[in-house]
Formats: C-alpha cells, structure tokens, sequence
C-alpha cells in the first residue's frame, strides 16, 4: 500500500470513529460541515488512547521504575564528560527537545532531537525509525560519541555505584562488576572495543543485561511525558458539543487556517489524529544539509533496527516474538524510504523551531512555504505537490499552528 493512500486511510479511519460521537448534531456548526467536524473530532487529544504496553519492556508500568529512570535522565555522570545528561537535549523547559538545530552532546550530531513527550505512542523511534522502541530508543544517545559519548561498562560500574539498590529492587541482584575493567564497549573507541572483545561472554552479557535494564526505566519515566490540552481541543469539543462560548476561542484567522489544514492544504494527509502524526515516513523533499553525501533516512535504517541487538526480538527484550509484529511485518527498503523521515507530531510546534530533520528551516513560515512550493528532493523523489498558498493563507495556517501549544503533563 502506497505510503500516502495508508495514511489517507488512517486519517479517514480515526475520522469516522470520531465521527460516530457526532450523531444527532446539526449539518452546521460555526460553518463546518458534518464531515468536517468529524475530521476535527479526529484531531482531539480526547480521542488518543492509551500508549500501547510495550511486550518487550516488563517494567515499564513500575512507578520505581520510573523513578530510577527520571533521575538516570537527569544525571550528567553517564557521559564521556560528566556534562551530558539526556535532560540536556531533552529540556523539561522547552518540551523536552533543545531548540537547536543539531543535537548538541559531548559534540554535534548531524539531526534534530526529536521530542519525547508521547513518542509512546510510536512504533519507531528517531527521525529514520532506527529503533523500535523507547527503552531501546533510550539507550542509543548513551553510546553515541557525538551525544553522550560514553561506554556501556563505565554506565555498569555508575549504576552499581550509585543505583544498586534502587536497580536490585526493580530488575534483581547485579552481577560482581568489581574485576571487571573501568570503560569497555562493543560501540566505543577503538580501546574501548579490544577491551569488549577480551571479557568472556557471560560477562558481556551480564553488562549488556545492566545498560539495557537502564533503557527499560528510562522509558518507564518517558512513557510518563505526555500533551496537556491546547485551545484546539477546547474548541473542538465546543464544535461536538455545540457549545457557543467555545466557538470563540479560535480567532477568524485560526479557524481559517484550520480549514486550509484540513482541507486545501493537505496537511491532514500525514499530521492526522489527536497527536497529528501518521507515524509514518515521508520523503518531503526538505533540503539536505550535505548534498553530497545525502541523509538516507529510512532508507537506512531499517537494516539498523533489524540487527540491534536491543530490539524488540533480541535477548534483552521481555517479549515473546510473536508479540514483535512491528519487527515481523517490517516494510522492506525500496524507493520510497529513500531520504525518508518520521513524520513529527504537531503538538507545541510552535514552540520548537527549528523545524524539520536536521534543523534545515528556521520558522513556521519557513515550513509552510516550503510545503506549498514543494521543491524535488535531492535524494529519492519527494511526495509533495504544489499548492497555491496567498500570503494571508501563509499567516493564517501558522495561526492555527499556534493553537496547539499546550503544557507538558507527567502521567502518574
């Protein structure tokens, strides 16, 4: 099935689900038409359910586990220079991303970081999808020498140090780490990898054991991290219910560009759904920072998530492999996952420029115009038409963009 016709189908599904809440109501309300307001319907944050369980993390429910994770979040010791933690990309205050356009760690990455706050949600993590779920998600920026830059022993030996009782009470007793080397890692220096490479197996594993559990509590405090509501629900559910004095809580501007969105603007296409996301991967011809070696983006990344050893089918998932269908149904990798990237959802988009995988436009306006003028990808060939957008149609659907700002809430 074609990326964009599943997506389409997607949004039509949630659309009429939302849809049968609006039997009985008027063909009209504040100008919109039945049809219409069950797209709108679609669009509340009333509508998500709860995050799927994540078969390959058992722990992931305990509220001590998502105590150990909030402070393994906050603390700068898992890293190379004692200065990165994940809360220094991922801010509390700016909705858990860092407003730069490179991720910024012990060095530069080379994308975006990607938000947190719901990516329960998602079947894949990152811009290109490359892992498969949050604790795997979580687990990859530790060993990363431009992010946090360190290696999985030394996060064995912290744990142990300053964690133990608090892991041995979630996951059981820790293995003796106290003849194992200081820094050993099969994704690290140089060093780092003859050092892994000389420990036996069942030490290894037992250290892979100890830095997957510390993903597995991290996604327990992630999965806590969730959209409070913005004024667009408030004015769809003054839409469903009928209520007048909701009907001014959009301006004039606002609902119009929630009309372009929906409707002219074909942004309803793959933002759909309370967190308008489709999930998905798109080539949106957005330009390439290196035009010469070209982002790849899901392209590449599906080789990546199939052989991590973290994934949803390898030893340190709690799962039965039945129950990894993401991984068991995976789309191969064809044409159409040539410079391919998640979809982000739009929730506080306002407040998180720069936009796009590697921070490549600088505003909202930006953004909107580039949709509009639907450039061709310099990798792959992107999905985009032109749409003929007039100046006012530009401000007004950034308007809109601004009504879905809403505060961060921690699910208990």
């Amino acid at each position: 099935m074609h990326k964009l016709t599943g997506a389409l189908l997607a949004a039509g599904s949630a659309a009429l689900i939302a849809g049968a809440a609006l039997a009985g109501m008027p063909d009209y309300i504040d100008g919109w038409t039945r049809e219409e307001m069950a797209i709108l319907a679609s669009l509340s944050l009333k509508q998500l359910p709860p995050a799927p369980k994540d078969p390959s993390n058992a722990y992931e429910a305990l509220p001590a586990a998502v105590h150990l994770g909030e402070r393994i979040f906050a603390d700068r010791r898992f890293s190379s220079n004692g200065a990165v933690s994940c809360a220094s990309c991922h801010q509390p205050d700016k909705h858990f991303q860092d407003g730069a356009p490179l991720g910024l760690g012990v060095g530069t990455g080379s994308r975006r970081t990607m938000p947190v706050v719901a990516a329960d949600h998602s079947p894949f993590l990152f811009w290109d999808g490359r892992k498969d779920s949050l604790w795997s998600q979580a687990l990859g920026p530790l060993e990363d020498p431009a992010e946090h830059g360190g290696n999985r022993l030394a996060y064995a030996h912290l744990m142990q140090a300053h964690y133990r009782k608090d892991y041995e009470a979630i996951f059981g007793a820790m293995p003796d780490l106290r003849h194992f080397p200081k820094h050993a890692s099969p994704a690290g220096t140089p060093l780092h990898k003859t050092t892994w490479n000389t420990m036996p197996e069942s030490a290894r594993h037992d250290v892979s054991r100890i830095f997957a559990n510390m993903g597995k509590a991290l996604a327990a405090y992630q999965k806590t991290l969730q959209h409070g509501e913005s004024r667009l629900d408030r004015y769809v559910e003054g839409v469903v219910s009928g209520d007048q004095p909701s009907l001014q809580i959009l301006s004039p501007e606002e609902k119009h560009g929630l009309r372009i969105f929906i409707g002219k603007g074909n942004c309803i296409t793959c933002h759909n759904g309370p967190l308008l996301t489709d999930q998905h991967f798109h080539n949106t011809g957005v330009p390439q920072r290196h035009e010469k070696t070209p982002d790849m983006g899901r392209y590449a990344a599906i080789d990546k998530v199939m052989n991590d050893e973290f994934n949803c089918l390898g030893r340190y998932s709690d799962a039965k492999p039945e129950l990894c269908e993401e991984l068991n149904f995976i789309a191969a990798a064809d044409h159409t996952t040539k410079a391919a990237f998640k979809t982000p959802g739009l929730r506080n988009v306002a407040s998180r420029p720069p936009y796009m995988h590697a921070g490549q436009l600088a505003s909202l306006e930006d953004v909107v115009r580039h949709y509009a003028n639907a450039p061709a990808s310099a990798a792959g060939h992107s999905e985009l038409k032109p749409i003929n957008l007039s100046e006012q149609e530009v401000r007004d659907v950034i308007a809109f963009l601004h009504t879905l700002s809403s505060p961060i809430v921690q699910r208990q």
